[in-house]
C-alpha cells in the first residue's frame, strides 16, 4: 500500500494551502482532488490582511498581490438615497503588513499553489482522484481514492478534508452539519462593463443597503461581480434569463444592454459542524462550516483553519501523536465559527436587507457612528478585517 504523511482531500484554497504549508514544513503529503483541476469557481474573491500575511509566509503572497486589486476602502451604501458610509483599512498601515483587501478570484490561488505543489519535492497532486472511503488504525488512517481507471489505497498517518460543504469525508464520520439554509437562492452576475461610469465614488468592495433588492459590488481583476438575492420561488430558468439581467442592470445602471460573463446560482447556507477532529481525520473550510458571502469571511476562516491544524499536525508528526492537539484545533476555530464568523455574516446580512424585524435606521445610525468615532472605527476596521477572530483563537487553551 502507497504511504505518505498527510493525505488533504479538496483542491480548493483551503485544501492547497494546507497542503503547500505542510510541504514547506517538511512533510509528505498527497493532495486529492475529485475534479480535472482546480475548480473556476468564483464565490470567494476576497482575501484579508491577516490571510494574506499567512499566504506571505509560504511565499505565495507577492505573486497573488499582482494578479489582484488592492482594495484598502469599502462601502456601505443606502441605494435609494446614494448616502455611502466609508472605511479605509489604510488606517492600519504601520500596524499592519497588509492594509488592504486584496481582490482575486480563489481559483487564481488554489490553481497557482497546485502548480507549486506540483513541482515540489515534498508533495503529489492527484486530480481526478476523490476520498470515497477511508478507515482509522491505531497509528494512521487508510484512504481509498478512485481514480478513471482504478480504487487506489493509501495510508497516511492524518487525513484533511477539504472537500466542501457536501463533504463525503464528513458525512463518513457522521458529523451533523448544524445550522440552516436561506429560503432565498443568491444571484451572482459579472460583467466586463465598467460600473464606476455609471456609479459615481464606486470603490472596489461595496455593500449595497435596498428594501426591494439589496446587493454588492465587487471588482475583480477580470470583471465586476454583482450578488443579488432571489426570491425561492422564482424558477432558476428567469433568474438565469436575458430578462432577469435585464432588470437587474437597468434598476442598478439604466442600461440593460450589458453582456454577462457569467450567471451563477448558488443556494446559501449558515451551517458548523458539530466537531471539526475525528481521531487522525480533521476537517477545514467549508466541510466544517458555511456562511453567506457577506463580508468575505468564508474562504479566509477555511485558511486559518487550514493554517491552525496545519501547526497541530506538524507537532503530532514531530513529537508524537497526541489527541489533545487536535482537540484544542476543535475548541480553537469552532467556537470562533460560532461568535464571529456566523454571527457577524448574518448581521451583515440583515443591514443590507432591511428585513421588517430589523430597525434599518437604527443600524445604519450605529454605522455612521461608528465611523465617525476614532476608537469605534479602529476596532471595527480590525473585527471586519478578521484580526479580532484570531485574537479570540489565540486566546483558547
Amino acid at each position: 500500500m502507497k504511504k505518505t504523511q498527510v493525505i488533504v482531500a479538496g483542491a480548493g484554497p483551503v485544501g492547497t494551502v494546507a497542503a503547500y504549508r505542510l510541504a514547506t514544513m517538511g512533510f509528505d503529503v498527497l493532495l486529492c482532488e475529485a475534479g480535472p483541476n482546480c475548480a473556476i469557481d468564483l464565490r470567494a474573491s476576497t482575501f484579508h490582511p491577516p490571510t494574506l500575511e499567512m499566504l506571505d509566509e509560504i511565499g505565495i503572497a507577492e505573486t497573488l498581490i499582482e494578479k489582484g486589486l488592492k482594495a484598502p476602502k469599502y462601502h456601505f451604501r443606502e441605494r435609494e438615497s446614494g448616502e455611502t458610509v466609508e472605511f479605509d483599512l489604510s488606517e492600519l498601515e504601520g500596524e499592519e503588513k497588509f492594509p488592504y483587501r486584496l481582490q482575486c478570484e480563489q481559483h487564481v490561488l488554489a490553481s497557482m499553489i497546485a502548480e507549486k505543489l506540483d513541482a515540489h519535492p515534498k508533495a503529489e497532486v492527484k486530480f481526478n482522484h476523490r476520498v470515497v472511503h477511508f478507515e482509522q488504525t491505531e497509528d494512521g488512517v487508510e484512504v481509498a481514492l478512485e481514480g478513471p481507471f482504478a480504487i487506489e489505497k493509501v495510508q497516511a498517518k492524518y487525513l484533511v478534508a477539504a472537500d466542501g460543504g457536501n463533504s463525503i469525508i464528513r458525512k463518513w464520520l457522521g458529523v451533523e452539519f448544524e445550522g440552516f439554509t436561506y429560503p432565498e437562492k443568491f444571484l451572482t452576475l459579472s460583467t466586463k462593463t465598467e460600473l464606476k461610469d455609471y456609479i459615481p465614488d464606486l470603490e472596489y468592495v461595496n455593500y449595497v443597503s435596498d428594501p426591494k433588492e439589496w446587493m454588492v459590488l465587487l471588482r475583480v481583476p477580470s470583471v465586476w461581480r454583482i450578488l443579488v438575492p432571489a426570491p425561492e420561488d422564482q424558477p432558476d430558468e428567469y433568474l438565469l434569463s436575458d430578462e432577469k439581467k435585464n432588470q437587474v442592470f437597468r434598476d442598478l445602471i439604466g442600461r440593460e444592454d450589458i453582456k454577462t460573463e457569467h450567471r451563477t446560482i448558488y443556494r446559501v447556507h449558515q451551517r458548523v459542524a458539530k466537531k471539526f477532529n475525528f481521531g487522525r481525520v480533521c476537517l477545514v473550510g467549508d466541510a466544517c462550516h458555511m456562511n453567506n458571502p457577506l463580508g468575505g469571511f468564508g474562504m479566509n476562516s477555511g485558511i486559518h483553519d487550514a493554517w491552525n491544524l496545519c501547526d497541530k499536525i506538524a507537532a503530532n508528526l514531530t513529537e508524537g501523536h497526541d489527541d489533545e492537539r487536535f482537540e484544542l484545533y476543535d475548541r480553537q476555530r469552532r467556537p470562533v465559527t460560532h461568535s464571529f464568523i456566523q454571527a457577524q455574516t448574518m448581521q451583515n446580512k440583515k443591514l443590507l436587507e432591511h428585513s421588517p424585524e430589523e430597525n434599518h435606521a437604527m443600524r445604519l445610525q450605529e454605522m455612521k457612528d461608528t465611523r465617525d468615532d476614532d476608537t469605534k472605527r479602529k476596532a471595527f476596521l480590525r473585527r471586519q478585517a478578521m484580526y479580532q477572530s484570531l485574537e479570540l483563537e489565540k486566546s483558547i487553551v
